[in-house]
Parts: structure tokens; C-alpha cells; sequence
């Protein structure tokens, strides 16, 4: 087992992308990383082999229970405030924000499964372990994403794949 200081040191980074792609903000994600980070440091000298698993699962139950618990009466503005920019390794795909907007309506088990196994590439066993349920529910939860997806109409545009 790593010590946690080399651990945060290795990982922090990765940890970090994959709280945005959860989020989709870059300080509610380093939030979400501290948060993370702090609960598995109580527990640290009780983890037995690779701490990754129990990080993000750590990671994906915050995400979940601060995505209950989060107000949604806040209506978008169409001018956005100033941010930092900072690299987005999904640089090269032509239109991210469509991409990114059909993410966002996807519920936050369904986002989850989404981000663990495309962007961070894990397999449905590890993504079932990190979720803590069965691989056949990692499924499910898979299938319904990406049939949610292929009918958002500003995915169909941006591939052309309108009917």
C-alpha cells in the first residue's frame, strides 16, 4: 500500500478530472476531491491494496448525495461569468458543450457509470465495484444513458443523425 502523501501526490490530478466530468465544475469538483480525500484518509492504514476502488467510490457517493441535496431553482443565464480556463482533454471533440448539456440530463447514477467507464476507462466489474452494486445494474444504468443519448437531438445534429 502507498503512503497517502504519495498517493494525493500521484493521483490528485485524475481524482480531480474525474470529479469535474461528474460535476462540470472545476471548484465544486476540488470540493468534491478534498471531501473524498479527507474521508479516506480517516481509514487509510485500513485499506488493503489498491485505494483507487474506495477513492471513487468515495468520489461517485459524495457526488450522489450532494446532487440530492442540491437546489435546482437556479435558471441558466445566457451570459456566463469569467472563468479559468483550464485544460479539458475533451478538446478535440467538435462540439463538447452539446456533448456535455445531453451529459448533464442524465441522472446522477446514470452520469457515473457514464464518466467511470468511458472517460476514466474503467470495466463494467470495477465500475460496479466503485458504485458498490452488481455489474448487471452497471448494465442497465449503461444502456439507459446511451439510449438517452442517442436520441438527444443536439447529439443527432452535432453527428448528423437527425431523422
Amino acid at each position: 500500500m502507498t503512503d497517502f502523501t504519495e498517493y494525493v501526490a500521484q493521483r490528485h490530478e485524475r481524482l480531480r478530472r474525474t470529479a469535474y466530468l461528474l460535476t462540470r465544475d472545476w471548484a465544486i469538483a476540488e470540493d468534491l476531491v478534498q471531501t473524498a480525500l479527507a474521508k479516506a484518509w480517516t481509514v487509510w492504514r485500513r485499506i488493503d491494496g489498491d485505494p483507487d476502488p474506495y477513492v471513487y467510490r468515495i468520489i461517485a457517493n459524495t457526488h450522489a448525495s450532494w446532487w440530492r441535496r442540491r437546489w435546482r431553482g437556479e435558471v441558466p443565464t445566457e451570459v456566463l461569468p469569467d472563468q479559468a480556463i483550464a485544460r479539458d482533454f475533451t478538446s478535440d471533440i467538435g462540439d463538447r458543450d452539446t456533448l456535455w448539456t445531453a451529459i448533464g440530463t442524465l441522472s446522477g447514477r446514470q452520469r457515473a457509470v457514464v464518466v467511470l467507464h468511458y472517460f476514466e476507462e474503467m470495466p463494467l466489474v470495477q465500475v460496479a465495484d466503485v458504485l458498490g452494486c452488481s455489474v448487471g445494474a452497471v448494465k442497465s444504468q449503461l444502456g439507459r444513458a446511451l439510449t438517452r443519448l442517442r436520441v438527444d437531438q443536439g447529439i443527432q445534429a452535432m453527428t448528423g443523425a437527425e431523422r
